[in-house]
């Protein structure tokens, strides 16, 4: 709360650069968890929709937005049911955001790019940035244990998803880092979805949205997703004696 009060924001230059300038905007941030990214989207002048399944998120995005005073909008729905609601109302939007752990969870690209194009106004944008899933093949050793795309086949583990925010060691922007709960063990099984890049650019192009730029980093920013990466003020990258391989991937398209 502090942090927000004080004017943080966890938005990285890489996000600002791609998003422009958003003052007086519409923007729906999907998949947005617990809605530090969405108020940090309000801060830039923008009037901000965040959309997850997750009740717990959603309750806390809302109490963080109360307490705060950074006023947004947070909906919990599935994001397809979502999408068809919204195209069948007269609401529309300026910008869609999508960023960080969220495509790995669509199991369908090619209706949610299509639910994406229903809900932009005409010259709204598309901004996407994720981790790259070239790096997704790879576990926390380096071993290839993943395919790069499964085209919507469900990929299933018995351990649930793992302290990856500790893993970095790093606290919000100009904070102390506190430690948290040690050794956290997830308990619940989850279920992941592997997109190529090819998957991804062509259901976007294929709802009628226009590519206007399409990125790779050969950095992650936050957290490192393997042993030995160097961190270079918040940017994880492979050491210097290994060849490179990109980290992240961004794009965005214009309706």
């Amino acid at each position: 709360m502090a942090f927000f009060r004080n004017g943080g924001t966890t938005l990285h230059p890489e996000e600002l650069e791609l998003l422009g300038d958003i003052r007086g905007r519409s923007v729906v941030h999907l998949q947005c968890n617990a809605g530090q990214d969405t108020l940090s989207l309000v801060r830039l002048g923008a009037i901000v929709t965040g959309v997850d399944i997750s009740d717990t998120a959603i309750d806390f995005a809302r109490t963080l937005s109360q307490q705060t005073g950074i006023a947004a909008t947070f909906v919990r729905s599935d994001l397809y049911e979502w999408f068809q609601e919204t195209a069948a109302s007269q609401q529309r939007f300026d910008r869609a955001f999508c960023s960080y752990g969220a495509i790995c969870w669509l199991s369908d690209i090619k209706t949610w790019a299509k639910g994406v194009a229903a809900i932009l106004r005409p010259g709204g944008s598309l901004i996407v940035i994720d981790r790259h899933p070239v790096s997704r093949m790879f576990d926390w050793d380096g071993r290839r244990t993943s395919p790069y795309t499964t085209r919507g086949e469900a990929l299933s583990f018995e351990d649930g998803v793992g302290d990856y925010v500790a893993a970095g060691g790093q606290g919000l922007p100009g904070g102390e880092y506190v430690s948290g709960i040690q050794d956290f063990v997830n308990p619940n099984r989850h279920h992941e979805f592997s997109w190529g890049l090819g998957d991804i650019v062509t259901a976007v192009l294929d709802s009628n949205l226009t590519l206007t730029s399409l990125r790779e980093y050969l950095y992650i920013n936050d957290a490192p997703p393997f042993a030995g990466m160097v961190d270079s003020e918040g940017h994880w990258s492979l050491p210097p004696d290994q060849p490179n391989m990109p980290q992240m991937f961004s794009l965005t398209a214009r309706k």
